[in-house]
């Protein structure tokens, strides 16, 4: 009799601890996973949630109007001697790697310096990269309103009569197609990361 009720409280707990493991079980595998992101994932930042520029066609832009689409953006300049033309080379070979999937993505280049980067310039300068990437220019409080809001810095450095180059931020921001600002790139960063990311985000991660 007592060899038959240690067998029952045995069973009694084993199945205590083993049916609650199992739901667990399951309700992990219903669960779908977290997107892994090998660049810095800042979903849910309270800063850089829109902006309103006017681009190098003259047409004046906001976020929303690249809805459903990943937007990326870089704060730079036309007369920077290697961070701005890298950057922008290296998003040229994202497009690449994402193949059709870029034709759901909108590079954005903001200038840091409206004072000589008319929008003539920028329409001759950034094209060049890829026709589809878009040059941001306003007045520059609004550049200086913008940057701050996305937490960039940018200084003039040099002879401020017009020989000067700037010392700016040289991350990208990248919104996903719901207009959400997502994931922080860092300067150099290799394209096949930044593709590999940009997908997730195409795929609704």
């Amino acid at each position: 009799m007592s060899s038959a009720l240690s067998s029952s409280t045995l069973f009694a707990r084993l199945r205590a601890l083993v049916l609650p493991a199992l739901a667990l079980g399951v309700l992990a595998a219903c669960t779908p996973a977290e997107p892994v992101f090998r660049s810095t994932d800042i979903t849910g930042a309270d800063y850089g949630r829109n902006f309103r520029l006017t681009d190098h066609h003259g047409q004046e832009r906001t976020l929303a109007d690249f809805k459903g689409k990943a937007v990326t953006i870089f704060f730079g300049y036309t007369q920077c001697p290697d961070v701005c033309p890298t950057a922008l080379v290296g998003m040229s070979e994202v497009m690449g790697l994402l193949g059709a999937d870029s034709d759901r993505v909108q590079v954005v280049f903001v200038t840091v310096d409206p004072e000589r980067d008319t929008p003539e310039l920028l329409a001759e300068y950034v094209p060049v990269f890829d026709q589809r990437f878009l040059g941001m220019y306003g007045t520059p409080e609004q550049i200086a309103a913008i940057a701050k809001d996305f937490r960039v810095f940018y200084r003039k450095s040099g002879d401020l009569a017009g020989h000067y180059t700037i010392d700016h931020s040289a991350g990208t921001y990248v919104f996903g197609p719901d207009g959400r600002l997502r994931l922080y790139m860092r300067h150099g960063e290799e394209p096949q990361v930044v593709a590999a990311d940009i997908k997730a985000l195409l795929d609704g991660k």
